[in-house]
């Protein structure tokens, strides 16, 4: 038997409690995992609170990331003993995921846990910290330099931005940090930024074309946010969108693009190739100092997980929430 968050169908709508599973109920997968820690994101809180139907089957355990050890493999990258991280790929949504202290899932959407972290640290980082090395990664790789200007962050406080702001100070970059959190100003320079700018100034419609300000930007927040930054990107930057906290929406125009040459640049963390996953995990373990994480994660028990769904929803939460599944 073993511990876990589980969500099922009923008549009056969805049920969430934290229960006892036999194994025997664990779905296929060719590597077993002792899972340590989970994390609560944005996907798992909507699946938990059901604010929006992300869950596809049912009963199902939510979780998008998990770190922990092999116990059982016959994947023939694994062995029993090895630490290895879980991201995306559906798990929480089609398929159980990570909160939960077992969990049985393929293989292939498993990599090495880097030396440089812990299980802790690395769901200290998680999904939303992975996402932001893969912008960091997309906005390097399309020729954005420290000496062009500053680098937007957008959702600062959030765990995507909370990583990106501290990966791009690594990587020598000028930060400016978006935040509707004004008062978590110190939080978002120790992390590395350089300016705290207020949310407010970003989130209305704004003109198609304005000041040239930012070498390339982070957005996680879509809409006239994401509209905004790419009118203020300077000739050739470019824009790493990864979020739609704002709204799916893009009330932009074609200018940016076709005066200033500006390339908007869609980053997708669930499907990703595994080598895109290892080149980011491996920006992450060179480049973020783990002393930051204790800024960026507050540690839950499983049995804490449901309550702390609803606030993460309500947008109480700085940082992120790591899950103790033994807690």
């Amino acid at each position: 038997m073993f511990k876990a968050i589980q969500i099922e169908k009923t008549d009056e709508g969805q049920q969430v409690s934290l229960t006892q599973l036999e194994e025997s109920a664990l779905p296929e997968g060719d590597v077993t995992i002792d899972v340590a820690y989970s994390t609560l994101n944005f996907k798992d809180g909507l699946a938990i609170t059901g604010s929006s139907p992300v869950v596809r089957i049912w009963p199902i355990v939510p979780g998008i990331d998990l770190a922990g050890t092999v116990r059982e493999s016959s994947h023939p990258d694994y062995a029993a003993g090895d630490k290895v991280v879980l991201n995306g790929w559906g798990v929480g949504e089609t398929h159980w995921g990570g909160l939960s202290q077992v969990a049985r899932l393929k293989g292939d959407w498993l990599v090495p846990l880097p030396q440089a972290f812990s299980e802790k640290q690395a769901m200290a980082i998680g999904t939303a910290g992975y996402t932001s090395a893969l912008c960091v990664e997309a906005l390097v790789e399309a020729g954005v330099t420290p000496e062009q200007g500053p680098v937007l962050v957008t959702g600062a406080t959030g765990g995507v931005g909370s990583v990106a702001i501290a990966l791009l100070k690594a990587a020598g970059f000028t930060v400016h940090a978006l935040t509707g959190k004004m008062a978590e100003a110190d939080y978002l320079k120790g992390l590395g930024a350089d300016e705290v700018v207020d949310r407010a100034t970003m989130s209305e419609k704004g003109k198609p074309l304005q000041k040239e300000l930012w070498a390339g930007v982070v957005d996680t927040a879509g809409s006239f946010t994401l509209a905004n930054a790419c009118a203020q990107t300077k000739y050739g930057g470019a824009v790493a969108a990864c979020g739609l906290a704002q709204g799916f929406d893009l009330p932009a125009t074609v200018m940016p693009f076709i005066l200033r040459g500006v390339r908007l640049l869609g980053v997708d963390s669930v499907m990703a190739p595994k080598a895109n996953r290892l080149k980011a995990w491996e920006r992450l373990a060179r480049d973020l100092d783990p002393a930051k994480l204790e800024a960026i994660g507050q540690e839950i028990g499983l049995g804490e997980a449901i309550d702390a769904a609803a606030r993460f929803m309500s947008g109480e939460v700085k940082g992120r929430y790591i899950v103790d599944v033994n807690a």
